[in-house]
């Protein structure tokens, strides 16, 4: 088991070297030269070829590429991200209260959407082809297929401006995380709960499971020993729920006035500050490399038969 948690480990360093390679060279990409960016961002009126020379002295950017690309990749392990173009102040210290709130309503919507990703499946699982289950599963469609952006202001219209029941904007208490996590739990709830679903149904005719039901073992018992193997096929999905919905939160954040990493990227786009878009992107590639190899290592202590290959 150890072996193999290094082994994974391993596999990732490369990985998150090329991501950060593609992640720098992003801000090189734009049809606007980087040094002009910032030149406007600052609101120089005119600008010079001496200015620009002087400009890319000064922050470094008259260096071959590896060089600057070396330099970058050395301060964001210590968590410098630069300096925003158009405010001058330090990335980190814009993206980590961002990525706080963000983080916020990304762990409360993960754990209602595993909570009723779980109840559902393992409800529709044992009532499979009865009124529930088809029910359940064709609202689950419905839901699913519709636009976040529409969704989220159809709640916002019907229980904050009509029934005057929720806050429309901000976090300043409990009551403002309805609206958003709604959004999110109905968007994705509808998606892990089928997987849950499906892999406990592949289960439920297994000879482990008649053989129990033989014995006279509750049926609730059994019930559980068929999640928790189902579970086996649920893992990496709903490890990679997290950066899914950090990613996913662009939306929500914006028409909920969330003061998260979705709104903070959205300004930075309009505004073309690369720095912020550069930690915003390596943020969450990160956090798709790391909680793939975590859902392996999660599946790999689940699964005996991982364990002596490895």
């Amino acid at each position: 088991m150890s072996l193999y948690i290094l082994k994974r480990i391993g596999m990732t360093v490369p990985l998150l070297i090329v991501i950060s390679f593609l992640t720098f060279v992003l801000n090189h990409l734009s049809p606007m030269e980087p040094v002009k960016v910032i030149l406007h961002a600052q609101g120089v009126p005119t600008i010079t070829e001496e200015l620009i020379a002087e400009t890319k002295a000064k922050l470094g950017m008259d260096s071959p590429l590896l060089i600057q690309y070396m330099d970058w990749l050395i301060a964001s392990l210590h968590f410098d991200f630069g300096h925003s173009y158009v405010t001058g102040i330090p990335v980190w210290s814009m993206l980590g209260p961002a990525l706080l709130h963000t983080l916020k309503l990304v762990l409360v919507s993960s754990i209602c959407i595993f909570g009723l990703s779980i109840v559902l499946g393992v409800i529709c699982a044992i009532r499979e082809g009865r009124w529930l289950d088809l029910s359940v599963r064709s609202l689950s469609f419905l839901l699913t297929a519709m636009p976040a952006y529409w969704l989220a202001a159809l709640l916002a219209w019907y229980f904050a401006v009509k029934l005057d029941w929720l806050p429309t904007s901000g976090m300043s208490d409990g009551a403002s995380y309805v609206l958003p996590v709604a959004v999110l739990v109905i968007g994705y709830a509808g998606l892990y709960f089928r997987i849950i679903r499906s892999s406990m149904l592949s289960h439920l005719n297994e000879d482990y499971v008649l053989y129990e039901r033989a014995c006279g073992i509750p049926e609730s018992i059994v019930t559980l020993h068929v999640l928790r193997n189902a579970m086996q096929v649920a893992i990496t999905v709903f490890s990679l729920a997290i950066p899914t919905l950090l990613g996913s939160t662009v939306v929500v954040e914006n028409i909920f006035a969330w003061p998260g990493l979705g709104t903070m990227t959205i300004n930075a786009i309009l505004s073309r500050d690369f720095p912020i878009i550069q930690a915003y992107v390596l943020v969450l590639a990160v956090a798709f490399v790391l909680f793939n190899t975590l859902a392996d290592v999660i599946h790999a202590a689940m699964n005996p038969r991982m364990r002596r290959e490895h």
